[in-house]
């Protein structure tokens, strides 16, 4: 029974998974502010601006739990930096300035590419099982990935390479993100929640305030832009909606569900921003990015349904065992 116990604690809670998806629909509502907030501010310093606001919350948050810090060791703290310097700041700043070059779809569809990194990276650092056809995905993935950034189209122009760089610099947000579910799934249990969440805002924010400063902003231009209601009403709400709710919900969530079934329902991120993108930005894709959101969406298929079979195998295992145990009897 003890081994049973243990399988089941491994098993995906439906609550959890829910709380998850629920915290990744809202990151989708960050394209439509951050198209907006473009036209005023850099991507970086929309990113920093975020932080300095959520710092707000992390500060009293880091006071009040300060003894759960005490806890963490070295390899706690490295993931606190890839999570914050990687998943909360840089792939941030990525993610934003992709909706510069690129269309703002294609952006949230190469989003789907997250689980693919996030199982690669929770078979090396947490040992999840990795399955032999990982790497078939993968290829199909990368292949995928290419159509919806060029769609049919032999990329020759100069409008492909800025299609390029908006998608470069969406994949490595995704392989950030993905690499901070991992990374996150290490911490849930020696933190609260709350604590993860005001470290994730906490920490970035002096790699933050370096990048501005080394980029020599022009301070007027922010200040010009800070004067008008319509920027801090889109920055307070990407600020406290798909920022700080999202997050709180998402690390509440992670700690019931294995990372390669967390990714997962991080999709719901994608779906909601494609949604919106075609509501309010009239956003759309053709026909050969359609192949190409085919293919993701069917790799990322059959990776959720390869990551829950070697939980169910060891149920059978374990069930074959007991029967054998009472037979015996």
């Amino acid at each position: 029974m003890e081994g049973l116990n243990l399988i089941q604690k491994k098993q995906s809670s439906p609550w959890a998974i829910w709380w998850i998806a629920l915290g990744a629909a809202m990151w989708g509502l960050d394209g439509v502010f951050i198209v907006t907030l473009l036209h005023y501010v850099t991507s970086s310093q929309i990113v920093w601006m975020e932080h300095l606001l959520l710092f707000l919350f992390a500060a009293p948050v880091l006071i009040w739990k300060r003894q759960e810090l005490r806890q963490l060791k070295l390899a706690d703290w490295l993931a606190v930096i890839f999570i914050s310097w990687g998943g909360s700041a840089i792939a941030s700043i990525l993610f934003t300035a992709g909706f510069t070059y690129g269309n703002p779809n294609v952006v949230l569809i190469l989003q789907k590419l997250q689980p693919i990194f996030a199982v690669l990276l929770a078979a090396w650092v947490l040992k999840e099982q990795l399955r032999k056809n990982y790497w078939k995905l993968f290829i199909a993935a990368l292949i995928g990935a290419y159509l919806l950034t060029f769609g049919l189209h032999i990329p020759t122009t100069a409008a492909n390479t800025s299609q390029l760089i908006g998608s470069l610099f969406a994949i490595g947000a995704a392989a950030l993100w993905g690499g901070s579910t991992v990374m996150g799934k290490h911490l849930v249990g020696k933190l609260s929640f709350t604590t993860l969440t005001a470290l994730r805002f906490a920490v970035a924010l002096p790699l933050l305030t370096v990048i501005i400063l080394v980029q020599h902003p022009n301070w007027l231009i922010i200040g010009q832009a800070l004067s008008l209601a319509p920027v801090w009403a889109n920055l307070l709400f990407q600020t406290l909606v798909p920022s700080l709710v999202s997050l709180l919900l998402y690390y509440r969530g992670l700690d019931g569900v294995k990372a390669s079934h967390a990714t997962i329902a991080e999709l719901a991120f994608p779906a909601t921003g494609l949604l919106l993108n075609w509501l309010i930005l009239h956003q759309t894709i053709d026909l050969g990015q359609w192949v190409g959101f085919a293919i993701v969406w069917i790799a990322v298929l059959l990776l959720s349904r390869m990551s829950r079979e070697p939980e169910a195998i060891g149920l059978n295992l374990e069930s074959s065992a007991q029967q054998a145990d009472l037979a015996s009897k």
